[in-house]
């Protein structure tokens, strides 16, 4: 269902795929509980109602696209085709180095989970877990920014457009910035509003809130790098957001064991993963900025 919803956007087209979700999301969310808790003529599955309320939504929703596509509104269509390598590997060049970025925020938080652990314990992972659960959230926010991003920057960049496809790239990261920025200081300030919603445990709450003080702030940073990274997807440019994205498990995790190892504390290990996220941003931004996308010709 991504795959196709990317090729319509790729088009241009922001507005089906972002119907088709939505439409999909709106059954997901009360078909889950029927099926987990038997509602009405719905079986009583369990968990695994949930599982099988997320496949239907899948499933759904890329029939609901291959029939727009097949129906000839779009503008990209499905051709029967021999298999080519040139088309693989312009496909892997991109798809499989972003695909590596990913890797690279989830081996973070996993990492970093297992030094919570180590330091202080389970509660504390619960309490780290549900506050990291946020930076997770902000991901599919940015990638309401970045799936234009990539296709406004790939379309300007064919176009011969260099300048403005620059300047559209920091404009989307600007306002990537400013959403991950609002919503870190308003967890930062409450952070309690967001735990309280998973655990009342006293420990829980303390851990969380502690990660949110600290790590909270700095997430304008990590939208700022997450938007560019989207840009870099369009420009066919992703060494940078690949070596920043290094930089971040280096600072994070390497700073964070040093911090845990010296001084025992939580805190500092926070304070690594937001100089991770600072690093990850400023760097990517200066790179992109200094003309890493077409030589220093093309900088703005």
């Amino acid at each position: 269902m991504n795959a196709l919803a990317s090729v319509i956007r790729g088009t241009g087209n922001m507005l089906v795929p972002a119907m088709v979700i939505s439409a999909g999301v709106v059954v997901l969310v009360p078909l889950s509980p029927c099926l987990i808790f038997g509602v009405g003529p719905f079986p009583e599955l369990g968990v695994a109602g949930a599982g099988l309320a997320l496949v239907l939504f899948y499933a759904a929703g890329t029939a609901v696209l291959v029939w727009y596509i097949l129906s000839g509104r779009n503008l990209a269509r499905f051709r029967l085709t021999p298999l080519r390598w040139p088309l693989f590997r312009d496909i892997l060049a991109v798809g499989a180095v972003a695909a590596v970025t990913s890797l690279q925020t989830n081996l973070t938080i996993a990492l970093a989970t297992a030094l919570v652990a180590g330091a202080a314990g389970t509660n504390a992972v619960a309490g780290y877990g549900t506050g990291v659960r946020l930076e997770y959230l902000l991901i599919p926010v940015i990638f309401g920014l970045g799936a234009p991003l990539v296709a406004l920057v790939g379309t300007n960049i064919g176009a011969g457009q260099k300048q403005r496809a620059l300047r559209i790239a920091l404009v989307g990261g600007a306002i990537a910035f400013a959403i991950s920025e609002t919503l870190g200081l308003i967890a930062a300030l409450w952070p309690q509003s967001w735990l309280a919603l998973f655990s009342p445990d006293p420990r829980v709450i303390e851990t969380g809130s502690a990660y949110l003080r600290i790590v909270g702030p700095t997430y304008g940073f990590f939208g700022l790098g997450m938007a560019l990274y989207f840009a870099s997807q369009g420009a066919a440019r992703l060494f940078w957001p690949l070596l920043t994205g290094f930089l971040r498990v280096i600072v994070a995790i390497g700073g964070g064991w040093l911090a845990v190892w010296v001084t025992g504390s939580l805190s500092w290990l926070f304070a690594a993963l937001a100089f991770g996220l600072i690093a990850y941003g400023v760097a990517l931004t200066a790179a992109i900025t200094s003309g890493a996308w077409f030589g220093r010709d093309s900088a703005l």
